[in-house]
């Protein structure tokens, strides 16, 4: 392979891509030359967010909710076929499990696995016929680990691990692979009060080999790894970027 990680002539669409981890992926293979769909659900974010990735490549907008199982088909229905699928949207409720109710606890499944399952569904149909594909889920060291006070994240994120080994085993013969990146503690928007926390920074010295925040541009180039061909026998894997996190004791 001369350029092992290209993705010259491939579409990608990620998912919950107009900020922070997802918007660092988008980015990431984009200059890996992969024509890419961002999403989001606010269009003036949406149209931001191109904006400002158009120096890196071929970027355009998708706009829908990743979490409405039922109303995203249409619109991803109007796009080109995808070759590249990363379900990047999800959602989080940090409360004790008492305090969580059915509801929350359903909002949390609805956006964590229901969406993204119901997305690789909608897209690997195409990818199945073409013999090619790559789905890239987006998970959390907090499926394999838990802490107090997030139960229903925990549980969800747990779920979309699941989905990707039996996704793995479901399309592996037809030329898809199906991997998971679980991020650790990263420096976005949602952290913001905790990446200012010197007690949380001084956590996370002693805590991750590394020894501080991950920032998000840092989860993209296991993205283009797994999307691209050098990842043709990686199938049914969850990495762990993470800093050493779970391997530092």
């Amino acid at each position: 392979m001369t350029h092992p990680f290209s993705l010259t002539g491939r579409t990608a669409l990620v998912t919950g891509s107009t900020s922070g981890i997802g918007f660092e992926i988008a980015r990431g293979l984009a200059q890996a030359e992969a024509r890419v769909f961002v999403n989001g659900r606010n269009q003036g974010r949406l149209d931001a967010a191109c904006a400002a990735l158009a120096e890196a490549g071929k970027v355009e907008g998708l706009l829908f909710d990743a979490s409405d199982t039922r109303g995203f088909e249409a619109t991803l229905a109007k796009a080109p076929p995808l070759d590249i699928l990363v379900n990047n949207a999800g959602a989080r409720n940090r409360r004790p499990f008492l305090d969580l109710d059915e509801a929350a606890m359903q909002q949390l499944v609805d956006a964590n696995v229901m969406g993204p399952a119901m997305l690789c569904r909608a897209v690997a149909r195409g990818m199945v016929e073409r013999g090619w594909g790559r789905i890239i889920n987006i998970t959390s060291i907090a499926g394999p680990l838990a802490r107090q006070g997030d139960v229903g994240y925990t549980t969800a994120k747990g779920g979309l691990e699941a989905l990707t080994r039996a996704l793995a085993a479901e399309f592996g013969p037809h030329g898809v692979t199906v991997n998971a990146i679980a991020p650790g503690f990263f420096a976005t928007a949602p952290n913001a009060a905790m990446v200012d926390d010197p007690a949380t920074a001084d956590w996370l010295k002693r805590r991750t080999s590394i020894g501080r925040w991950g920032q998000p541009e840092e989860v993209a180039g296991a993205a283009v790894f797994l999307a691209s061909a050098a990842a043709g026998y990686v199938t049914g894997q969850v990495l762990a970027v993470d800093g050493g996190y779970m391997a530092h004791f």
